[in-house]
């Protein structure tokens, strides 16, 4: 489920000496070592609570004694938690912080606009570089996901840097084709509900949706079904409605 494995990024102009971590990762001590001969670390920051991302914050702030900040108070560690909007300079690099639940309702993205022409966004499990991300229903919202879509894309074709997987080109048409897939998922559930009925189980669903789904990543589809039904259901968008989709709703 994390792909490749969970990216750790290191944040810093080269030559100051000093940088900001994001998602120090799993506790293996060879990788966090590395992570601190990068430089004195200014801020630790945290995209959302998901164990591959935070499981080694409290120890990375023992190696560094850097503030481990994130969304939750329980995931940070000598300092405050973050908040959407706010603006730090770390390493010598200005970060926004964006909220952009969905994924879970704590995720952060975090905007980087002076680095490189267009600007940079690490996106966290929000987009990933291959593939789609499972909403951690019912924390995770498909509403506040396609609202967060919405945000994101209006930052432009900054370079993606997710946190599992590759490095992408243009978050701004990588946000467009996350929605068009979420819009097509959201069709096939209405097909669904035509023959089995509004009231259709979450599990009668994903036989129709997901026939071929694998039993490892079942949960997965199950999950993604769960969001979309509350969705469809939460906003009265059901069999005999339009199906087209107001990606801010």
């Amino acid at each position: 489920m994390s792909l490749d494995g969970t990216n750790s990024y290191v944040i810093g102009v080269q030559g100051s000496g000093h940088v900001a971590v994001v998602d120090p990762g799993p506790e293996d001590e060879k990788h966090l070592s590395v992570l601190a001969s990068a430089g004195v670390v200014d801020v630790v920051l945290i995209t959302h609570r998901h164990a591959d991302h935070t499981e080694a914050s409290a120890r990375f702030h023992q190696i560094t004694g850097a503030p481990v900040r994130a969304a939750l108070m329980e995931h940070c560690h000598g300092g405050e938690p973050l908040e959407d909007g706010e603006v730090l300079t770390a390493g010598g690099v200005e970060i926004h912080v964006v909220a952009t639940p969905g994924h879970t309702s704590d995720s952060l993205c975090f905007h980087l606009p002076y680095d490189g022409p267009a600007g940079s966004v690490l996106t966290g499990d929000t987009i990933l570089g291959r593939g789609t991300t499972v909403l951690d229903y019912p924390d995770g919202r498909l509403g506040d996901y396609l609202a967060s879509l919405d945000r994101l894309e209006a930052l432009g074709p900054a370079t993606l840097l997710p946190a599992h997987g590759p490095v992408l080109p243009a978050l701004d048409k990588k946000c467009r084709e996350y929605r068009d897939h979420r819009e097509q998922r959201l069709d096939q559930i209405r097909e669904a509900l035509k023959h089995l009925g509004n009231e259709a189980s979450i599990a009668d669903v994903t036989d129709a949706v997901y026939p071929d789904v694998d039993p490892s990543v079942r949960w997965a589809a199950e999950t993604s079904v769960a969001a979309q039904l509350d969705y469809l259901r939460g906003q009265g968008r059901t069999v005999g409605l339009s199906p087209c989709v107001s990606p801010g709703l």
